[in-house]
């Protein structure tokens, strides 16, 4: 068997163009072979061994052709997804998984059934401050966690032409950056007990959702927080963790998304990931009778852990680290999320 893998890029949209192909390249056992654009050939400035191709097909059909990496507007991942799996690839999706949970049960039952790996890109699990975070909450620097508040902000009052400002299942906020949020709570504390949501169509002129709160519940102690809005120019804390021995927060965002849009890669960057000290998250808690207040160094993120898993994986090596179990779930809480909308209640969170 040949050590190298083979990927096939179904889109060179932002997403495959910002993430996934300068992170694949990033990774010395996968190879970026062939890269589906509809018109133009972009990928091919960068890259210019992959062959272009103008239909999926192409990559279905080719025997050398390993994973199929999927970055089309997520209201198409099913049936792109769908039709990888019965091809026989290794398939890596981008974020959201589905747009329900039943179309999420359907191809997480093909790939069972034709033994293929099926992982869903939830990158921002390798973000530094997250990966600080797991850190604090794991050694319980701030003791146990009573509360927690990830915030995703942004100043875009005017409705765009983007697909995921239209109208339909899978579009809106909650869809494209609520799904990181509710996977990194998850990742942090387990599924919750409990969900509460406003969600909210802000913008004039707005088909899809472009505002939501979405509180977890724990039980008698925990809540968590998860908020993001296209009205704030002037951003607070990212995120904010308040224990019973002390408080972590934390301001900014990840550097990796901004490098790889400058153009810059993993491979070929010192210092990939790495946070100025200005940015650093402050940690204020006591540790025995020690009461210690700072700036606590940053984790440097990491985009192509994500990518190196999926091949020692599929090698056999380590186990998946993003289950499609676990991006299902997050589908599912966004069903919840939007059914206690609607109903203007709080909801029992079952799977």
């Amino acid at each position: 068997m040949r050590s190298e893998l083979n990927v096939g890029l179904i889109g060179y949209g932002f997403a495959g163009r910002a993430f996934h192909a300068p992170v694949i390249t990033s990774v010395s056992g996968l190879k970026l072979k062939k890269v589906v654009e509809r018109r133009s050939e972009r990928s091919k400035e960068r890259y210019p061994w992959v062959e272009i191709v103008r239909d999926a097909s192409d990559l279905y059909d080719d025997p050398n052709i390993d994973v199929i990496v999927v970055t089309t507007p997520s209201t198409d991942h099913y049936q792109f997804v769908h039709d990888a799996l019965s091809a026989g690839k290794h398939v890596v999706v981008e974020k959201p998984f589905t747009t329900t949970v039943e179309e999420a049960d359907e191809l997480m039952e093909l790939a069972k059934k034709k033994e293929l790996v099926l992982s869903v890109f939830h990158n921002r699990r390798w973000d530094g401050d997250f990966q600080t975070i797991r850190e604090i909450v794991r050694k319980e620097l701030i003791g146990e966690v009573m509360e927690c508040e990830i915030h995703w902000h942004g100043f875009n009052p005017k409705v765009s032409n983007n697909w995921r400002d239209k109208k339909g299942q899978g579009t809106g906020v909650l869809y494209d950056l609520g799904v990181h949020l509710l996977d990194q709570a998850v990742c942090l504390f387990g599924m919750p007990k409990t969900i509460f949501a406003d969600i909210q169509i802000q913008r004039e002129g707005g088909l899809s959702h472009d505002y939501f709160d979405v509180t977890l519940g724990y039980g008698s102690k925990l809540k968590v927080s998860l908020k993001s809005s296209r009205f704030v120019l002037n951003h607070g804390p990212r995120y904010i963790l308040h224990g019973d021995k002390g408080s972590f927060v934390k301001y900014g965002l990840d550097p990796q998304e901004e490098a790889l849009i400058e153009g810059k890669t993993p491979a070929a960057s010192s210092g990939w990931g790495e946070e100025p000290q200005e940015m650093w998250g402050n940690l204020d808690t006591h540790i025995g009778d020690l009461h210690f207040t700072g700036a606590l160094e940053t984790i440097p993120g990491a985009y192509q852990d994500y990518y190196q898993n999926i091949y020692d994986h599929i090698k056999g090596l380590s186990d998946l680290e993003v289950k499609p179990e676990e991006a299902r779930m997050n589908i599912r809480l966004i069903e919840l999320a939007l059914q206690s909308h609607k109903e203007g209640r709080m909801i029992l969170v079952t799977r």
